[in-house]
């Protein structure tokens, strides 16, 4: 594993960055803080550095409450490559059974997709089927991009900054969010469940807020770090100078902003949920994820993941298992938005990096393809197949041929939903794929 930190990504910064005993602005905040904050105002000593510390600069609490009309987005990513064919199936199609005798799904067993003749759905996702019928789950088909990449990696960076080429240092959302507010007043507007925060969360300025578990998301060196411990309390308790130029009014600044998101989020984690949640992985993130609505935290956008796609071999029983987390996950999400009264702004994109190939391979699996499915859920989507299933005899090099662009998902997102401009992430405004009613 490399060892270097890349300033380019979200990750934290490995231990013995910094040199022994000494206390710089990043040190202050991510290791001993252990969380992602900063100050309202930015003095003139830190703008004018012109070093990576400056990058920290705007990660704070903001006090503006998500969207102006309450709105949020909440993205699930599925790692790995979802097979797309084995989750929206083509069961009137001979050339599925024809290139999938043995991870291929029976017609009797698929559960039909409401409206739509000749596709339907894994049988593990009777929850997202529920949610079509109740107009709550767009299906959008044959979604990808020009020239597709087949690695996990690259493909997953082309869906982060929206760049084709793979090398885009800047993430849709982040750049996104940069839109809408003075960039000295960036703050908690995403927020990512994991231990990584997402590439695409990160703009400009921009830092998302990422943790694991709640619990965790405090000052992390009380007892473990004498020396910064000490000097967190002292900054806290001692009145900093005035003046917006000096360094300790700043750092002063920023550990109660840090403070203050901390003691917020984990007070909404510890709440309790009106309804009833699956145990799954998936399920637990959502899960914080919808009490942090309900508290009205005010974040924009939040991040949250499954993993398990990259299915090679013996996928079928993988694969249901995975199906079954994120229909039951997704379906339990929505249950609690509408048991607390946030359904209505609350809309949820879920993708993967790319599909599978159309036929197996000699291992019970299916091996990296393109185009695949994505699902946007909530209100304001249109509900049922939303383009057309691919073909699978005509195909690019054995793969699916894409019909939707992404970046049309992602332009409709961004304005249609979130009201922020498009053109800065994307480069300009794409056709939208018809996934939202007028909103």
């Amino acid at each position: 594993m490399c060892k270097h930190y890349h300033p380019q990504t979200c990750d934290t910064p490995p231990e013995g960055l910094y040199a022994e005993g000494a206390l710089t602005r990043r040190r202050f905040v991510t290791h001993g803080l252990g969380l992602l904050s900063a100050a309202a105002t930015v003095p003139a000593f830190l703008m004018q550095a012109g070093d990576a510390m400056a990058a920290d600069t705007t990660m704070r609490l903001s006090s503006v409450p998500g969207a102006a009309d309450g709105r949020v987005l909440v993205v699930v990513q599925l790692s790995g490559g979802n097979d797309g064919l084995n989750t929206v199936v083509p069961i009137g199609d001979d050339a599925y059974a024809k290139a999938r005798p043995g991870v291929g799904h029976k017609p009797g067993d698929v559960l039909d997709l409401p409206g739509v003749d000749g596709i339907g759905l894994h049988p593990s996702l009777g929850p997202i089927q529920e949610m079509v019928q109740a107009g709550l789950c767009g299906v959008v088909q044959g979604v990808g991009y020009p020239n597709p990449n087949r690695s996990h990696f690259a493909s997953m960076d082309v869906w982060h900054t929206a760049d084709l080429t793979g090398k885009g240092g800047r993430g849709w959302i982040g750049q996104s969010l940069e839109t809408r507010i003075p960039q000295d007043s960036a703050g908690m507007d995403c927020l990512s469940i994991g231990n990584a925060a997402p590439l695409a969360a990160l703009g400009k300025e921009q830092r998302p807020v990422s943790f694991a578990q709640a619990d965790l998301f405090r000052f992390a060196a009380r007892g473990q770090d004498a020396s910064i411990s000490t000097t967190y309390d002292a900054v806290n308790h001692t009145p900093g100078p005035e003046g917006h130029e000096d360094p300790l009014a700043f750092v002063q600044r920023t550990a109660l902003d840090a403070q203050v998101a901390s003691d917020r989020v984990r007070k909404a984690v510890a709440g309790k949920s009106k309804t009833k949640w699956p145990g799954n992985n998936l399920a637990k993130q959502l899960q914080m994820v919808a009490r942090m609505i309900r508290a009205d935290l005010p974040t924009r956008v939040y991040y949250v993941t499954l993993g398990g796609f990259d299915t090679h071999s013996n996928q079928k029983s993988n694969h249901q298992r995975l199906m079954k987390d994120f229909g039951s996950a997704m379906k339990a999400f929505y249950d609690e938005l509408d048991a607390t009264g946030d359904r209505s702004r609350v809309t949820s994109l879920a993708f993967s990096e790319f599909g599978r190939r159309v036929r197996q391979n000699a291992s019970a699996g299916t091996d990296h393809g393109c185009a695949g499915p994505s699902f946007v859920f909530g209100d304001a989507v249109n509900p049922g197949l939303i383009g057309k299933h691919p073909s699978l005899t005509k195909l690019d090099k054995g793969d699916l041929k894409f019909g939707i662009d992404f970046r049309s998902i992602y332009t409709e997102l961004l304005e249609g939903w979130l009201k922020l401009d498009p053109t800065v992430a994307l480069g300009r405004r794409y056709p939208t794929a018809g996934i939202l009613r007028a909103v």
